[in-house]
């Protein structure tokens, strides 16, 4: 098989990597921007073999694009002889899509087009769009795949509408197209993340504190980052699920104020205590109550989410510790 991981040098796209080179005999091609992740992460284990849309064909196993999702011609070449598109590149902020929403749509809207239309030109089999349950915006969890779409933030509209173009491009098209609602992703690899977990470890390593928005009684689904890999694989070579779209969650909500307390018991066992909380003001386009139903990815993918909350950040705090 022959994948295409756009954003393949940030957490997930890097994580995903490795599993495909550690448990098949797959060639992968990756293309990122280089503005958050590295390559270095990959190519000083694996022969990664940098090319360019000006690159004669070559039969290299692994192979790595920098560039912008942005530019269509770039995603016409990246796509050529690719059997599965795994698309993950994408800005990921709610705030810096309120902050510079032009930034985001590009990314998020432009980007996603350009890679679905390449797919239909270059005769892709499968296309994985990666969402976010921020389409969705507030409303009563455990969310689902028929709960109706109300974002909140830029961010969120731009992921409604990758998510629409993946349905017109399966209807139209014929592109098998299937869309993953990731709940908040964890563990290992995520030392360049911002995202809850990976920010409140680095802040407690840095000075023994933790800032948190609003007054934790927000809530959050918490998935470990191997569960998460065990859904793209299945869903990537699962026929007949083109069009569809599935929550890759725990089904387990937890609490800010929870998350601080199993954080401070883990840390307390390696004799790092009395870590302070400053609480400060909610900020715009949050979702306040979030969780997910994974019931649809649990029938139809035959995935089950297997490591526990207190489990994953113990591994995810040794990694820190390693490598901060």
């Amino acid at each position: 098989m022959r994948w295409l991981i756009t954003g393949g040098c940030g957490f997930i796209g890097t994580s995903l990597f490795k599993k495909i080179a550690k448990e098949t005999n797959d060639s992968i091609r990756i293309i990122d921007n280089l503005s958050v992740g590295s390559l270095s992460e990959l190519s000083d284990k694996y022969s990664v073999e940098i090319i360019s849309k000006n690159s004669q064909k070559n039969n290299s196993k692994y192979e790595f694009i920098e560039g912008n999702i942005t530019d269509k011609k770039l995603a016409e070449f990246a796509t050529k002889d690719v059997d599965c598109v795994v698309h993950l590149a994408a800005n990921t902020g709610v705030q810096s899509s309120i902050i510079n929403p032009i930034k985001d749509l590009e990314e998020n809207v432009i980007g996603t087009f350009n890679y679905l239309n390449a797919s239909v030109k270059n005769s892709v089999n499968k296309f994985v769009f990666a969402s976010s349950g921020a389409p969705i915006g507030n409303t009563v969890p455990p969310i689902h795949e028929k709960v109706p779409t109300n974002p909140l933030s830029p961010y969120g509209a731009s992921k409604l509408a990758g998510e629409g173009y993946c349905s017109a491009f399966f209807h139209s098209y014929g592109l098998e197209t299937v869309i993953l609602r990731f709940s908040n992703v964890y563990g290992p690899g995520s030392i360049n993340k911002s995202s809850v977990i990976a920010k409140f470890i680095k802040q407690i390593l840095k000075e023994k504190l933790i800032t948190i928005n609003g007054d934790g009684s927000q809530t959050r689904d918490f998935i470990y980052v191997d569960d998460l890999l065990e859904a793209i694989l299945k869903c990537s070579t699962i026929k007949s699920i083109g069009g569809e779209k599935f929550q890759i969650a725990t089904g387990k909500e937890t609490s800010i104020n929870s998350l601080i307390k199993k954080l401070k018991e883990a840390f307390i066992s390696i004799n790092i205590k009395e870590i302070e909380v400053i609480k400060g003001d909610f900020l715009a386009g949050d979702i306040k109550f979030n969780y997910s139903d994974n019931s649809k990815a649990k029938k139809i993918l035959h995935w089950l989410p297997k490591v526990g909350l207190e489990e994953g950040l113990n591994s995810t705090i040794r990694y820190f510790l390693k490598n901060n």
